[in-house]
């Protein structure tokens, strides 16, 4: 596989900005504030994107609410099809039993990397209830799972990908749409 040309930027630092300012008056709107609220970032992505929700919530409400990070390499479905896999720490240090759980990515595609999510989470607890938040629904759904919060729907081919990069990973934030090149 060769490498990916990019061919268009879908969000630009002021366009995920703004996204995820609405996103997070949606949470706060749905949940009724900050009431047993936590929020869990699939890595990568989905942990910067996590902390800068919660952020946002602090500013908003003026109240925490707590962050976890999610490694869910050991719940994916294609381990054994991959390369040796690389294991990171997952760190949730507060209760999820009984609390409103917000997982967040950056990417929904297959969902299968959701569906790994969830098996993970529910080894730390049983939330009262779990909604997802993602950055770019990029449609090819391959389990029947769909998200709460959606920034953006961006329909992609089967060539196509899509790039979050973020200022945490060392990149100027932007979205973009790319293509596998032959």
């Amino acid at each position: 596989m060769s490498k990916p040309k990019e061919k268009a930027v879908i969000l630009d630092k002021t366009a995920i900005e703004r996204t995820l300012g609405r996103i997070t008056h949606e949470i706060l709107e749905r949940n009724r504030g900050v009431e047993d609220l936590v929020f869990i970032g699939i890595r990568t992505g989905g942990v910067h994107l996590a902390r800068r929700i919660a952020k946002k919530v602090r500013e908003i409400e003026n109240k925490e609410a707590p962050v976890g990070i999610l490694d869910i390499t050991l719940y994916r479905d294609d381990l054994g099809t991959k390369k040796k896999p690389s294991l990171r720490k997952t760190d949730i240090p507060f209760p999820i039993t009984d609390k409103k759980v917000i997982l967040v990515d950056d990417v929904l595609f297959t969902c299968r990397t959701i569906r790994a999510a969830l098996d993970s989470l529910m080894d730390f607890g049983r939330p009262s209830l779990v909604q997802l938040a993602v950055l770019i629904d990029r449609g090819h759904k391959e389990l029947p799972i769909r998200a709460d919060y959606v920034g953006k729907n961006i329909p992609t081919s089967q060539k196509e990908s899509v790039k979050v990069m973020l200022e945490e990973e060392g990149f100027d934030d932007r979205v973009v749409l790319a293509e596998d090149v032959n």
